[in-house]
């Protein structure tokens, strides 16, 4: 990075966090989020992205190191570094008795936005909300009050805004309306933050990928590039007779029966090549009928690195 270059959006350094009674929930982290990202932050339960989250958002103190918004210290400039983020929390918390409007409006006041540059309704437009900007907000349903907490989040125009497990318990067509919110947000500047357990929603919508595990980030790499390092490959032969027992060979690393007609082989790349399946699959007497293969996605990398770390 030139001294000219702007800031990263997220910048931790070392960041640890021992709570009472000992437990390390973030064992001297550094993660650097660009400017302009889709981000995603992943890692099973209890590895530390909702500890980190807080702590950015000011609601956990940290036990040790650093941790910079859009180029404020969160000790030193906690002010300027609280007003460049927008979180959305996994839990849905805000003032039942007040309508959608009147939570956004008091949002912005908290924030300082005068009365003349508050977006109310131009948000509660965004998330589909705007017919239900009168009505109690308890009486909304759970995928109305998601959408109303990104709504919050927003009031006052952060450079970044981080989702905390936004699509839980939210049906397909709301989490398309999110996302698509989402993704314009992003064109329009905004840095997104993600964490999710859906991880074809991460494959899909991050540019850039961090995985989280006891603690320990054990891996920041471009979402292509993290999903190149899977090395099992799937895939799927149908042949011209029943099998009753599974052919073996070196290429394989491992072969079942999915009916009996059909071997689903796995095999690693590092190893072999399909040709070399196929070809070994022809040398027991087998003929193929049809082939499909399956490339390995997120989630085999993620299940690899997490049940290694």
């Amino acid at each position: 990075m030139t001294d000219n270059a702007p800031a990263p959006a997220i910048e931790i350094a070392n960041l640890t966090k021992v709570y009472k009674g000992g437990k390390l929930a973030l064992d001297n982290i550094n993660l650097t989020i660009p400017r302009g990202q889709i981000y995603g932050l992943l890692g099973p339960n209890g590895a530390g992205k909702s500890t980190t989250i807080n702590i950015l958002a000011g609601l956990v103190n940290k036990t040790s190191g650093s941790a910079r918004i859009w180029g404020f210290d969160i000790d030193q400039n906690p002010r300027n570094a609280k007003n460049s983020i927008g979180i959305v929390p996994q839990e849905i918390v805000f003032d039942p008795f007040f309508t959608p409007f009147e939570t956004l409006e008091n949002q912005a006041g908290y924030y300082g936005v005068p009365q003349g540059r508050r977006r109310s309704m131009d948000l509660l437009r965004a998330v589909h909300l705007e017919d239900k900007a009168n009505a109690y907000a308890r009486t909304l349903s759970g995928g109305m009050k998601r959408r109303l907490l990104v709504a919050k989040a927003m009031v006052h125009s952060p450079p970044i805004l981080v989702l905390d497990e936004p699509t839980a318990g939210v049906d397909v067509q709301l989490r398309q309306q999110l996302w698509a919110y989402v993704r314009e947000l992003n064109r329009q500047g905004v840095t997104i933050v993600l964490t999710t357990h859906y991880l074809e929603e991460a494959e899909e919508l991050c540019d850039r990928i961090g995985i989280i595990n006891h603690g320990k980030v054990i891996t920041d790499k471009p979402t292509r590039e993290l999903i190149a390092m899977a090395q099992e490959k799937v895939v799927q032969v149908t042949v011209d007779r029943d099998v009753v027992t599974p052919p073996a060979d070196p290429s394989f690393e491992k072969v079942e029966l999915s009916d009996a007609r059909t071997l689903t082989i796995t095999y690693m790349k590092s190893r072999a090549n399909a040709g070399q399946v196929l070809n070994a699959v022809l040398a027991s007497g087998l003929s193929i009928v049809d082939v499909v293969t399956r490339d390995p996605d997120l989630e085999d990398v993620f299940l690899n690195l997490t049940a290694a770390a």
